[in-house]
């Protein structure tokens, strides 16, 4: 992700759409911030599940999150409907840098920018384990370059 400039549609490779709920607003009228990182674990996590494979419930290998960051640039709130652009900046042998940008339906600059880190760890060990290989092909399909 970029450090300077606002985030473009054009530069993720996958999108789904998230809609805002009523309790995300908060008493300012717009999507209180802790919300956002809500729809990042969202549009991750669904994108995981369905494109990696990912059993969250029962399989061996499950992420956790190590570090995460939003930038916020225009506030969104109840009712839209966000569409989360979702890429990989990095992606290491046990962890992955996830980067997102939220949009105004029609908006091609991110209205919001973040990303998260997922360490792939042993469910019963809680140790640094390979990212399995379907997942590793997923993610990998949605990584950007390197510049």
């Amino acid at each position: 992700m970029a450090e300077t400039g606002i985030g473009r549609r054009d530069g993720y490779g996958h999108f789904r759409q998230v809609p805002t709920r009523w309790m995300d607003n908060d008493v300012y009228g717009h999507v209180n911030n802790v919300v956002y990182y809500s729809y990042f674990d969202t549009v991750v996590n669904l994108y995981l599940v369905h494109a990696g494979g990912l059993d969250f419930a029962a399989g061996p290998v499950i992420g956790i999150v190590a570090e995460s960051m939003c930038r916020f640039r225009k506030a969104l709130a109840y009712p839209e409907v966000i569409d989360a652009g979702l890429r990989v900046g990095r992606l290491g042998n046990s962890s992955v840098r996830y980067e997102i940008g939220l949009f105004r339906a029609g908006d091609d600059e991110a209205a919001a920018e973040g990303h998260f880190v997922h360490v792939f760890v042993d469910r019963e060990s809680r140790r640094p384990t390979p990212i399995p290989p379907a997942m590793r092909a997923a993610l990998a399909a949605i990584a950007v370059p390197l510049e």
